[in-house]
């Protein structure tokens, strides 16, 4: 069903919102930058934007703060990690307000996206008293050798719409307690969120009391902006979220001038449903995966694999979901899908749709959803049974269409799902240990995250997040990402009276 909804007056809600959050007006407003907000097409402020000499201006200021910042204690450090987590539980709901205003997402999306930075910060402040190096035998007697791991420097961070807030809250906590500096250049769609969590860090530093000056910068702007981000000599880590084609042009960029990359790019997710599979279970993780955030997370499922022999019990239950689920305004109704991001998006997915159509494939939904906005995007999910994987079915497209089709033969099936360029988040449903055990082993899904009876949505911050082939191969948030953030140095000490060289090399002098 749609869900009518009412006139919304979202420019004067993010005003409100801002002010609440504590960010200037004049950050926001007269500027020559426009942002709109997805829920009804207007537009909802008026950008300061940063000039090129003023973005590198900003980035020397962040180097500055760096050195002062890496010989503080990381457990002190953790301390600043510990006061911006308060902070955002303090405004949890506002913030997760403004995600809906200017992301377009369903209420407990914005939520769960601010409750995210949370608990990043949570499990930095716990890894701030963790930055552990190895002890390493060593195979010349009286001596000792180590690894020790020290602040990097300036940590450039370039994130995408669909997660304005939380991709900066795993880069930023993670390089703050690790002892670098922040300088974050925000979606040009999604700009308010970054000017409120500068001004909820700035909040927290203030209460810290003795962080160095321009800790945290935002530069707000275009492509020419984040292009100084990329190129500046004093940015040696940058982790960018987008398309396959930025990670293109960001990744060699750096590479020659020797910087780091941790780039999340596309993700084309696949999930299997096998025979032995619990069909309720698979019917609510696909739903979610699919439709979720109207289809544009990174992590969304777009290809489904059925098993001939549940196919006719699964995909008519999953049409009739996708033909019940509710599309509104999700500042107004209780709708579980909300609008695409822009026209362009709509345009993206009824291209794909039609190019399915040319393969034999037979479409449920992917209608718009009129409710009264020029400029507001709103459409049915898509559910298309494709004959076989090709077409669109080969490449990612950022809106919610599901391709599915059916399978008889598990090997073929695993090959099926890793013939695609991307190599995100993939998952299996299936009651089968062999067929889990397979799906999780060196020859089966070949994406970086591999998921046994859940979806594709939704990783934890406790495990390291990205992904393999295209997707581009960076880790941020749990696990040992924090490695990324850091640089190592391999420390041996001589503590005898002689002086032994390393594999019996004789190099006597007199």
């Amino acid at each position: 069903m749609n869900i009518a909804a009412k006139k919304v007056d979202v420019a004067r809600e993010a005003a409100v919102l801002l002010e609440k959050l504590g960010v200037a007006s004049d950050l926001y407003t007269g500027g020559a930058m426009p942002s709109f907000s997805p829920v009804t097409g207007e537009q909802i402020a008026s950008l300061k934007t940063v000039s090129a000499a003023g973005a590198a201006e900003k980035i020397e200021k962040a180097d500055a703060a760096f050195r002062a910042w890496r010989l503080v204690p990381a457990p002190k450090r953790g301390e600043l990690v510990r006061l911006l987590g308060e902070e955002l539980r303090a405004v949890k709901a506002d913030l997760g307000r403004l995600v809906s205003i200017e992301a377009g997402k369903i209420p407990s999306e914005g939520l769960g996206e601010v409750q995210e930075m949370i608990d990043i910060c949570d499990f930095a402040v716990g890894l701030s008293r963790q930055l552990y190096g190895l002890t390493i035998a060593t195979e010349r007697p009286g001596h000792r050798m180590m690894e020790t791991w020290h602040p990097l420097g300036v940590v450039g961070i370039i994130s995408a719409f669909n997660f304005p807030v939380a991709v900066w809250s795993w880069n930023a906590a993670l390089a703050l307690v690790c002892g670098d500096a922040v300088v974050w250049k925000p979606s040009e769609k999604t700009p308010l969120t970054a000017l409120a969590c500068q001004a909820i860090l700035e909040r927290a530093i203030a209460r810290f009391g003795d962080a160095p000056e321009g800790l945290s910068q935002v530069l707000i702007g275009d492509r020419a902006i984040g292009e100084v981000l990329v190129d500046h000599p004093k940015v040696p880590l940058v982790s960018a979220t987008g398309s396959t084609r930025m990670g293109r042009e960001v990744g060699p960029r750096l590479a020659k001038r020797f910087a780091r990359a941790i780039l999340e790019l596309g993700g084309n997710n696949a999930g299997i449903v096998c025979p032995s599979a619990d069909l309720d279970m698979a019917l609510r993780a696909i739903a979610f995966g699919a439709m979720g955030t109207a289809g544009q997370r990174c992590t969304t499922l777009r290809r489904l694999f059925v098993h001939e022999s549940v196919y006719d019990q699964l995909v008519p239950r999953l049409k009739k979901a996708y033909q019940s689920v509710s599309v509104g305004n999700p500042l107004e109704t209780t709708a579980l899908v909300g609008p695409l991001v822009d026209k362009a998006a709509f345009d993206n997915m009824q291209k794909a749709i039609a190019e399915a159509k040319g393969h034999g494939g037979v479409v449920t939904g992917g209608e718009r959803v009129e409710l009264g906005y020029e400029n507001g995007f709103y459409v049915k999910p898509a559910l298309v049974e494709m004959p076989k994987q090709e077409g669109p079915v080969l490449e990612e497209t950022f809106a919610p269409i599901l391709y599915v089709i059916k399978y008889s033969d598990f090997d073929a099936v695993l090959a099926e799902h890793n013939a695609v360029a991307a190599g995100l988040s993939s998952s299996i449903f299936t009651r089968d240990m062999q067929e889990s055990e397979r799906f999780l082993a060196a020859d089966g899904s070949d994406c970086g995250i591999a998921n046994v009876n859940i979806g594709t949505s939704g990783a934890e911050i406790g495990g390291a997040f990205g992904g393999e082939k295209e997707t581009g191969g960076g880790r941020e948030s749990g696990s040992d990402a924090w490695k990324a953030y850091m640089r190592r140095a391999t420390n041996t000490v001589n503590y005898s009276k002689a002086l032994p060289l390393a594999q019996g090399v004789s190099f006597d002098i007199e």
